[in-house]
């Protein structure tokens, strides 16, 4: 039996904590912007945030959440693992599940994201070429697609 089902109002908190944790370990380093990342970053306005996107979450689950991804379309939006359990292949199993039932074929990641940009290489996505600017940021995106 798959750990992966669509997500559900009550998981709202554990996906909100998940990313939060993720975005001030990963992206606080490079973006530094404290009102961002201990004011406006707090669970309840992530709650807030993905209560009408419910619809395109899913969530690893063998009992805890331990991580999540949000899929629109064919493009992978997010994809998080609570970073105490990374290493486990949840990452793995959530991007298979994406690819494989959603028929998730392209993404975006920081381009200065070097440990993301890796996981995804390994699991079968190719860098593109294409590039965007983050917004409100000097820094910069670039697209992944899987054949």
């Amino acid at each position: 039996m798959s750990a992966i089902r669509p997500a559900k109002p009550e998981d709202l908190a554990r996906i909100a904590e998940i990313e939060i944790f993720n975005y001030r370990l990963n992206f606080y380093p490079i973006f530094r912007y404290d009102p961002f990342y201990f004011e406006e970053l707090q669970v309840p306005s992530r709650m807030e945030y993905y209560q009408p996107l419910l619809n395109t979450l899913w969530v690893y689950d063998d009992g805890v959440v331990k991580g999540f991804f949000q899929a629109e379309g064919q493009e992978l939006k997010k994809l998080f693992v609570e970073p105490v359990l990374q290493g486990q292949a949840i990452g793995a199993a959530l991007l298979e599940h994406a690819v494989s039932a959603l028929r998730v074929n392209c993404l975006w990641a920081l381009e200065k994201n070097t440990r993301a940009i890796a996981f995804y290489k390994r699991h079968g996505f190719r860098v593109t070429g294409r590039r965007k600017p983050e917004d409100g940021t000097e820094e910069s995106l670039i697209q992944l697609a899987h054949p």
